[in-house]
This record gives structure tokens, C-alpha cells and sequence, in this order.
């Protein structure tokens, strides 16, 4: 009784607070016979208190239309006085009629506003009508309650409910997951109400004894209980033609299963003419199994679906007020799509032929499931006239958006100014991990060098803290990082972030998501290309690729890789592939390759060929010449060949001429390819490569692609600079 007292004590003070003792002026707009169910249950509630509240009903859309059975008339016989009628749909099969009819209602519905001016309006769900009149309220200032926002269901109905959320002022939802999107979609959070679906309130209390005789009048006398079906379909608006073919296979569906079916008119949309003359053509207004009508009271549809074998269709009764009576429901399409359901509803995404509906209805037919309250528990009315009681008229109208917190915007404080715009770039080598600060102008701010882990685990760990390392290192000199860029040997792809599998130098490198560790652990955008490629976008920023429309980038280091520049963009390829150039087979029947294949440029050219052939030449005693020596535990590298070939060795000058030689060879061939301006040799070897190449493509190169220029890269760091330019030039163009 306390509590009672004090209830109705506050809600004196809310009505002196509007002003003496002003009743609320409540407008509800009805457009259709399914928003009318869910409205019907406020209406009663609003006009059994008229002390607190003035109802004005205004009707529009089908519910005027003939075809669609003159639904207001059931408005009249529920003893509603209809104050406004409004003829807003423009007959039409598209969806321009639709748009002519939201049009069309804009227009008429400034004037009967004016002529009402409600305190508040209550707005029901995603239809287009529902759409017009939130508008026009908003527009005109008018306090706006919208019931059912927050749901998901999967077409147009979905952009169309969350816009009238955003105009609307308060909000009613049925469920919690509902009223997690509309704070999710910055709505304020004390304007929210969760209540169930008024609907609920009449399907949980409905206990009609004579269900029989409600039963008997829509589907013949010889009906009996859970053995028949009801069929609601409407025309998806995003896909009208699939949703056509999508009913034909239904109605084929339920003509062979052979059970009586009460199937109901679609709904005003685009495409429903479509549907209606698809049940015509079938002769289902005529076939002694189907009844086909335009329209049921709620009140009988209730009884109709509380006691059918099976409800089938795309209408969100099926998956929403059905659950209350546990009928077993089949969804068809994606009208649906993202609503919550009971485990009453099985889903049929997608038929290409009748075979998988008749499945679905020998499967479901005649079962009876639990009974599912998840969109109400038969108390939403109380919940939302007491909502409406607690709205204060004197509040600021403008509504406010409850955004999430944001950092404070210091684009104009001079420490931010002065911050250098930086990288952080990775590159993941056959021996070594290294992370660096990367500027803007391309200076190694600060770099960090570790052996590269043998395993994936341990890898991915050091990448990790390298990273965070550097990136708190970074504030103390003085750079904002943009980004990170990584730069990783094998074939990658940059879309995902994904190294697809790595050379045999990376072990346990393979379907490696790169991207989403270290953007987890930083909070910054990531980038993860090859390094061939990475070495081409250097030299396109840094280096002699810059301005340059068309060139090629060779590295001659452990392995042989490359990247290519064709109209100042990075060549991928279709499966990421591209500028393989270290595997272009220069010789039949040459020497194995790591790839697996023989007379590859990288099996004569890179630094492990060399090295394999330094080898051979030191177990023959043929590698030291006068001037060289070597410590007994020293490792035979590629650099003894090269200091012997120097040195006068004829047999280690021969096979760097003969390393030069297939390099060349391979250059020739991408010339004949892409045609570039420019090709650029990095690397550790390049400067001793460059004049056989020169050589070859003289001997070998058609005269129209002689002219090409070879230079020798001075950027000191291709791969870490690449790795940075990915970040560099993406984050600063905004092109991803």
C-alpha cells in the first residue's frame, strides 16, 4: 500500500509538473492490421485511464484498402473513435510505389498534426508508413514513442527501424537484446524501456474455450486440431524476384503435403500483386485443401495459430507471437534473418526447389514445443503506461545521443604538432627479427634486432613485445605511430593480414593471421605484405622508384625475390603471387631449387647458391687463393667466394658469372613481360651483379627495352622502409 501511495504520489507530481493537472495527449497512428495487434493492447490501457490521457487515432496505409479487407473496420468494432482516415498508399507493384506513398503521406500528414498537436505519438515498427509519420512528428516537434526498436530482422525493414529510432524520443523494446542495440546505437540509456510485445498481453491470457467454432468458420467443419496450416507470406522488398520464386515453391510445397491450409493475403509491399497473382495462377482461391483470405481479427487469428500443425512463411508472427503458444513454426528466406526465436522455428534460408520446404513440414508438422516467452510475459501495457505517465513535457525536446567516450581532439596542440608521423615497421628475415621506428622522411628513428625464434609460438611472442617495446619507446622520442607495417618472407595475403605459407628459411610459418595479434595487442592498424613486395614499395617512397610509373625491384640476398610497380601501384596477382621473380627457371636442367624445382634465378643467384658452390669449391681445396685464409670452426659463406673471385680465382669468378648470367636472364624475361622503365637490384649482392646484368640484357634484351635502366638500390634498409611505407603512404592517402 506504501508503495502504491507513493507510486500514485509521483505521478501527481509529474501531471503538476505538466501543468495543472494537463492530461497527456496521446496520438496513436495504426497502418496496418499487424501493427494494429501490437497497438490495440496501448490503446485499451490509454483509454481506461482517461483522467491521465486524451487518445487520438489516426488510420492510414492498407488498413483503407479493400484489397486488404478494410481492416479499420476492426479499429470501429473494438470502439475506437478514429479520428483521422488517411488514403496514403499509391497503388503500384515497385518499390516506387512505396516511395510515392511515404511521399504522399508526408504530405497529408503535416495538417492533421497541427490540427491534433499531440503531447506524444507512439510509432510502431519498420514499415515504410511507420517511417512517414516519424518524420513528420520529428519535424514538427512532436514527442515520439516507438515500439519494437532495437530488433534485427534482415531487409529493408532493418534500415527503416533503426532511422525511426533515431528520430524518436523514447523507445519500447520487447526483448534484452533489443535494448542492448538501442544503447549500442547511442540511444539514452533512461529513455529505454524494456517491456515485452503489448501482443504477448492478450496471447498469454487468451483462453478461448470455443476455439473450435473459430477453427471450423476459416477452415471448414471437418477441420480437426493440430492439422492444419496457416501460411503467411510477404515479398521481400531487397529481393522481390527470389521471394516470388520463394512462394511458388511454398504453395507447390504445401499442395503436395495435402494438409487443409489457411493462407492470408501478403502485406502491402512491393511485389505483392506478384504474389497474389502466383496463388491465382496455381488456383488456390479454388482448391478444395486452401482457404485464402485477406484478413483475421487478431482476436481469431490467436486461436488459429494457438492450435495449427504448423505455421509457415516469412511474417515475423511466425517467429515472434507463435512462440507463445509453442506451435512449430517454418521461417522461409531472410525477412527474418538476426530475430531472436524459440526453438518452435526451423529455418529454411534458401530452396531451389520444393523438395527442401515439404521436407521441412514432414519434419515439423504436428509437433508441439515448449511454450516460449522471450518476446513478453504478458505485463508490457502496465510497463508502458506507466512509461508514459513518468515523461515529463517541460524536458529539453531536442533528444540526446549517448556516445561512447572518445579521446579529446589535439590536432591544434603544438606537442601534437610537433610529434613526428611514424611507422612501426617488421621485418620477419630468414635469421633475424627486427622492429624499428620508421619516420615519416624515412629515417630509422630507433631499431631493435633479435634471432629470429625457430618456432611458430615463440615467433609470435617476440613479435609482440618487440612491438610494445618499441611503441611506448616511441612517445619518448617524440613519434605518433600511424601504424604497423610487417614485412615477411613467402606468399601473403595483404587483404587479410595472412601469411599463406612461408619459404623454407621460416620455419612453421604457414596460414599465419599476423594482422589481428598485433593489432589486438597495439590497438593500431596493421599491414602485413611480402617482402619482395615490400622492397618495391621502399624504393617507390624512398628511393629511385620515386615519381616512376613503371619499374621492377630485384633483392639478391639469402633467397631471390622481387616486386613490381605497374602504373605507381603494387602488383599482387590473383592468388598473391606475383614478382616471384627468384623462381623464373632460367635452365631446364639446372641446379634444385628450395622450391622444389631445378634452374631456378634463385638456385644460381642468391646467397645460399653461392654459398652451396663455395662449399663445393673448399671441400676440393679450391676455394683459397693467396691473400685469404680462414679460421678452422669458420662457416664457407657466399663472401669468400666473392673476396676469392676477387682475388683471382678463376673458378669462383666463373660462378659468379654464371650466377650473373641467369639474373640477367630472368631480367630479360620480365622486360619481354612488363616492359618497366627501371629495374632495381638490392640487396647484398647487387652491386655485384649489376654489370653482368647489363651485359645480358645487351646480348640478349630485344633493341626496344635495351634502353632500360639498372641501378643498384642505395636505400640501406629496403625491408623495414617497405614495411613502413605500407603504413606511411595507406594511413596518410586514406586508401586501404
Amino acid at each position: 500500500v506504501y508503495f502504491k501511495n507513493l507510486s500514485k504520489q509521483k505521478q501527481k507530481e509529474v501531471m503538476e509538473k505538466n501543468g495543472n493537472n494537463h492530461k497527456l495527449r496521446v496520438c496513436v497512428a495504426t497502418c496496418n492490421r499487424a501493427d494494429y495487434s501490437k497497438l490495440a493492447p496501448i490503446m485499451f490501457g490509454i483509454k481506461a485511464e482517461p483522467h491521465f490521457f486524451e487518445l487520438d487515432v489516426v488510420v492510414l496505409g492498407s488498413h483503407l484498402i479493400d484489397d486488404y479487407g478494410n481492416t479499420y473496420r476492426m479499429i470501429e468494432q473494438d470502439d475506437f473513435d478514429i479520428h483521422t482516415r488517411l488514403h496514403t498508399i499509391v497503388r503500384g507493384e515497385d518499390e516506387a510505389a512505396m516511395v510515392e506513398s511515404v511521399g504522399l503521406a508526408l504530405v497529408k500528414l503535416p495538417d492533421v498534426l497541427n490540427r491534433l498537436k499531440p503531447d506524444i505519438m507512439i510509432v510502431h515498427g519498420d514499415r515504410f508508413d511507420a517511417l512517414a509519420l516519424a518524420t513528420s512528428a520529428a519535424l514538427m516537434n512532436i514527442r515520439i514513442l516507438h515500439i519494437e526498436g532495437g530488433e534485427v530482422s534482415g531487409t529493408i525493414d532493418d534500415s527503416i527501424r533503426h532511422a525511426i529510432t533515431k528520430l524518436a524520443h523514447y523507445h519500447v523494446c520487447c526483448t534484452r537484446s533489443a535494448e542492448q542495440h538501442l544503447i549500442a546505437m547511442c540511444e539514452d540509456h533512461d529513455r529505454i524501456l524494456l517491456a515485452g510485445c503489448p501482443s504477448y498481453d492478450k496471447l498469454l491470457s487468451a483462453k478461448n474455450k470455443d476455439y473450435m467454432s473459430i477453427i471450423r468458420m476459416w477452415l471448414g467443419e471437418d477441420v480437426k486440431t493440430r492439422d492444419y496450416i496457416v501460411a503467411l507470406q510477404h515479398p521481400v522488398t531487397t529481393d522481390i524476384k527470389h521471394s516470388i520464386k520463394m512462394f511458388e515453391l511454398t504453395l507447390d510445397a504445401l499442395i503436395s503435403f495435402n494438409k487443409r491450409t489457411l493462407v492470408l493475403f501478403p502485406n502491402v509491399d512491393a511485389g505483392d500483386k506478384e504474389m497474389v497473382r502466383v496463388m491465382r495462377k496455381k488456383g488456390i482461391e479454388h482448391h478444395p485443401n486452401f482457404r485464402a483470405v485477406k484478413h483475421v481479427p487478431f482476436d481469431q487469428f490467436i486461436q488459429l495459430v494457438a492450435h495449427a500443425g504448423c505455421m509457415i512463411g516469412n511474417s515475423s508472427c511466425g517467429v515472434r507471437e507463435v512462440g507463445a503458444f509453442g506451435t512449430p513454426v517454418i521461417n522461409l528466406g531472410t525477412r527474418q534473418t538476426g530475430r531472436e526465436t524459440g526453438e518452435n522455428v526451423l529455418h529454411v534460408r534458401d530452396a531451389d526447389t520444393q523438395d527442401k520446404i515439404l521436407h521441412a513440414l514432414q519434419l515439423q508438422f504436428g509437433k508441439q514445443y515448449p511454450c516460449s516467452k522471450i518476446y513478453g510475459d504478458g505485463n508490457a501495457v502496465p510497463r508502458i503506461l506507466k512509461f508514459l505517465k513518468s515523461i515529463d513535457l517541460k524536458e529539453p525536446l531536442q533528444k540526446k545521443f549517448c556516445f561512447p567516450p572518445v579521446k579529446d581532439n589535439i590536432s591544434q596542440d603544438i606537442d601534437h604538432i610537433l610529434e613526428t608521423q611514424s611507422a612501426l615497421a617488421v621485418d620477419l628475415g630468414g635469421t633475424n627479427l627486427r622492429v624499428a621506428i620508421v619516420s615519416m622522411k624515412g629515417e630509422i628513428v630507433k631499431k631493435y634486432t633479435q634471432l629470429n625464434p625457430k618456432t611458430y609460438e615463440d615467433r609470435l611472442e617476440l613479435i609482440l613485445k618487440m612491438c610494445v617495446e618499441a611503441a611506448s619507446e616511441a612517445v619518448n622520442v617524440n613519434c605518433r605511430i600511424l601504424g604497423v607495417g610487417i614485412s615477411t618472407g613467402g606468399r601473403v595475403n595483404p587483404r587479410e593480414g595472412i601469411v599463406l605459407h612461408s619459404t623454407k628459411l621460416i620455419q612453421e610459418w604457414s596460414s599465419v593471421d599476423l594482422r589481428t595479434p598485433v593489432s589486438d595487442a597495439l590497438h593500431l592498424p596493421v599491414w602485413v605484405d611480402n617482402d619482395g613486395n615490400c622492397a618495391a614499395l621502399a624504393e617507390r617512397k624512398f628511393g629511385h622508384g620515386k615519381g616512376i610509373e613503371n619499374f621492377v625491384t630485384l633483392i639478391t640476398g639469402t633467397g631471390i625475390g622481387g616486386g613490381i610497380i605497374h602504373q605507381h601501384e603494387l602488383i599482387h596477382g590473383s592468388s598473391f603471387c606475383a614478382a616471384e621473380l627468384g623462381h623464373i627457371v632460367v635452365s631446364l636442367d639446372g641446379p634444385e631449387c628450395l622450391c622444389g624445382s631445378q634452374g631456378c634465378i634463385e638456385a644460381y643467384a642468391s646467397g645460399i647458391a653461392l654459398q652451396r658452390e663455395a662449399k663445393k669449391l673448399h671441400d676440393e681445396d679450391l676455394l683459397l687463393v693467396e691473400g685469404m685464409s680462414m679460421k678452422k670452426e669458420e662457416v664457407v659463406s657466399a663472401a669468400h667466394l666473392i673476396q676469392a673471385a676477387k682475388l683471382g680465382n678463376t673458378k669462383a669468378d666463373s660462378i659468379l658469372r654464371t650466377a650473373g648470367t641467369a639474373l640477367g636472364l630472368g631480367v630479360v624475361n620480365i622486360l619481354h613481360t612488363m616492359n618497366p622503365s627501371l629495374v632495381i637490384l638490392s640487396g647484398v649482392l647487387a652491386s655485384h651483379y649489376v654489370n653482368a646484368v647489363k651485359d645480358v640484357i645487351n646480348r640478349h634484351a630485344l633493341s626496344s627495352v635495351k634502353t632500360v635502366d639498372v641501378v643498384v638500390s642505395n636505400l640501406a634498409d629496403p625491408a623495414l622502409l617497405g614495411a613502413a611505407s605500407l603504413v606511411l603512404d595507406y594511413t596518410t592517402r586514406r586508401i586501404y
